[in-house]
């Protein structure tokens, strides 16, 4: 990773246009940066390669790594602001191959040096903290506002919150009605055993139509009942829309919650059940009080993969009028604009990351979870 960061840093830090549709001119590090910002860059990259290869103690590896990661941030902003210097109003900057490279390089540094360091949920959700804190103040004090991706979210700031807003709908409604449906139904069939493999078999089969197909073959049935059902439009059930993104992307969560409730419950040893009639409780109180708390763990492994599958997944519910971060995705490959397809992708890829951090680290706090 050393010798990445190294070439990553040789090659363009950013990309410069004149205007929206001018072509790109890409600038390296010297150009783009005022030559304390290049000299300080390359000093703190050489003390990340020279701790890559030498050290071995975890926390200073993180440590130079974070704070190569952080000098990073703030050169790209820096980066935007002298290349668009000058009264260039039109002017557009944007991350080179060598900033994502190098931003890759350090990611990789850092999430290794994390992993050394074997910190607990806890510890995991304090560095979560810090890092969005980082990039929180890194926002607010304006060191970005040079750069492209910028200048699309100010020009569509009431768009993006509408679209972000329908994103977490999509992720977070067919979630929540996923496990209204997935949890009773993997305790069905892990009390009837003989429908665990015809039930898992036919969701497993719902799972391997391609998105955009089973957004498609949506369309017709949800158009028919908006057509012929009273009251169906008034509720907002249509051809296109929400509707058949949030239908989809339901079919699509019932695979993990259905099969995680089922291996969770299956999991519980037989002597606890036992035990737990042997003390008087019936069925349903045992299921409440002993197999569903012990279960917990591995039903909530199930609702994180759900969530972050959903995220991705509700990206290309702007293809039939779902809206979400997906319609920036999509209005960028059409006008072939790097920096708006970065407006939809980017939050989209952080509300991911995030899910799954605070999801996993939910599931080792919990009694009994695997340490």
């Amino acid at each position: 990773m050393g010798g990445l960061l190294a070439v990553a840093l040789a090659l363009p830090l950013a990309s410069y246009r004149a205007n929206r549709i001018a072509p790109a001119e890409p600038r390296g590090l010297f150009e783009a940066l005022p030559l304390s910002w290049a000299l300080a860059v390359v000093g703190l990259a050489l003390a990340a390669v020279a701790v890559a290869l030498a050290a071995r103690r975890p926390a200073l590896r993180l440590a130079v790594s974070a704070l190569m990661l952080l000098a990073l941030l703030m050169a790209i902003g820096e980066a935007g602001r002298t290349l668009s210097a000058g009264g260039a109003q039109y002017a557009r900057v944007a991350p080179g191959v060598g900033f994502w490279l190098a931003a890759f390089a350090l990611a990789i540094l850092v999430t290794d040096a994390i992993v050394r360091l074997r910190p607990g949920p806890l510890g995991r959700l304090a560095a979560l903290a810090a890092a969005l804190a980082a990039l929180g103040l890194i926002l607010v004090s304006g060191q970005w506002d040079g750069l492209s991706v910028l200048a699309e979210y100010r020009g569509r700031a009431a768009a993006f919150w509408r679209e972000g807003g329908h994103h977490l709908q999509l992720a977070f409604g067919s979630l929540a009605v996923a496990v209204a449906a997935g949890v009773p139904l993997g305790i069905a069939i892990h009390r009837a055993r003989r429908f665990k493999a015809p039930v898992l078999n036919g969701l497993s089969l719902l799972q391997t139509i391609p998105s955009i197909a089973l957004f498609g073959i949506l369309i017709v049935p949800l158009g028919w009942v908006a057509a012929n059902v009273p009251g169906a439009a008034a509720l907002g059930v249509q051809g296109i829309g929400m509707a058949p993104a949030f239908v989809a992307l339901f079919i699509y969560s019932l695979l993990p919650m259905v099969a995680n409730t089922a291996a969770g419950l299956a999991a519980v040893p037989a002597g606890v059940t036992e035990a737990a009639a042997g003390m008087g409780l019936t069925r349903r109180q045992q299921l409440a009080s002993v197999e569903l708390p012990l279960a917990l763990p591995v039903i909530l492994t199930g609702i994180r993969i759900v969530l972050v599958q959903n995220i991705g997944l509700a990206t290309i519910a702007a293809l039939i009028g779902g809206g979400g971060f997906g319609t920036f995705v999509f209005q960028g490959l059409g006008q072939t604009a790097t920096d708006l397809i970065l407006l939809g992708a980017l939050p989209t890829v952080a509300l991911a990351f995030v899910a799954a951090v605070v999801l996993d680290a939910t599931v080792d706090l919990l009694p009994g979870a695997r340490r």
